[in-house]
């Protein structure tokens, strides 16, 4: 997985709002085509045997001009501006700093998820796991410049979720996938995915958890878990002392 994971864009079909009939001051390069306003990143031109059409893309998004065979606005983020600083007036709702977009949680402790603003509508969409949103894209923490050490974290049915930090292997190494024991059963244990997706474990019939070694052991090799399967039916036979 890359180090930084920019967030899967669906396919829009964009519908931009004509400005004014045909401007008078805007000369076309070329008899047809769609070219961008010099100043205005989301204002471009329609041009049609030589005469110009303004148009403006919709709210939040703006004019990609890598082609000027093609009418297509699209997110700021997949779209070099430039000198092209000036936007439209924002249209917000609630959830949506402009109509379209992808914009940060209205929550500032929820850094995990974000906000697909499609014509006004917040949709909450999660990061990766492992990942937060760092305004136009989902990042690793550690390279976002987003401080989210309160973030909330997803509970499982008993109130675990997973901790913050990382969390250090027998080999010194921090643990991609750690795990963690259950605190009243030696054979079940917890799984946080990326450090942070909490899942329910369990080791294989006749064996528990080993917090040491972060994985499934004998029970005589765990320490309070010794009896853990007497008289418990393993198979069919019936473990004794």
């Amino acid at each position: 997985m890359q180090s930084t994971m920019l967030i899967a864009v669906c396919s829009l079909l964009i519908y931009a709002v004509v400005v004014s009939g045909q401007d008078e001051e805007f000369q076309c390069p070329e008899r047809t085509g769609f070219y961008p306003d010099p100043y205005q990143c989301d204002l471009y031109y329609s041009c049609t045997q030589g005469k110009a059409e303004t148009k403006l893309c919709p709210d939040g998004l703006v004019f990609s001009d890598k082609s000027s065979n093609h009418e297509h606005c699209d997110i700021p983020l997949n779209v070099e501006c430039g000198d092209r600083t000036e936007l439209q007036e924002p249209k917000p709702t609630k959830g949506c700093p402009r109509a379209n977009g992808f914009y940060r949680h209205s929550d500032p402790e929820v850094c995990d998820k974000f906000y697909n603003c499609i014509d006004g509508v917040a949709n909450e969409m999660p990061c990766p796991p492992g990942l937060i949103y760092d305004d136009m894209k989902c990042a690793w923490p550690a390279e976002s410049k987003r401080k989210c050490e309160n973030s909330k974290r997803d509970l499982l049915a008993d109130g675990f979720s997973c901790p913050n930090g990382e969390t250090v292997g027998p080999n010194g190494r921090a643990l991609p996938h750690p795990t963690f024991p259950h605190p009243e059963d030696c054979r079940k244990f917890y799984i946080c995915r990326n450090g942070v997706d909490p899942q329910y474990g369990s080791c294989v019939e006749g064996e528990v958890y080993n917090e040491e070694t972060f994985k499934c052991d004998e029970p005589e090799s765990v320490p309070g878990c010794e009896n853990y399967y007497e008289g418990k039916e393993i198979g069919k036979k019936s473990k004794k002392n």
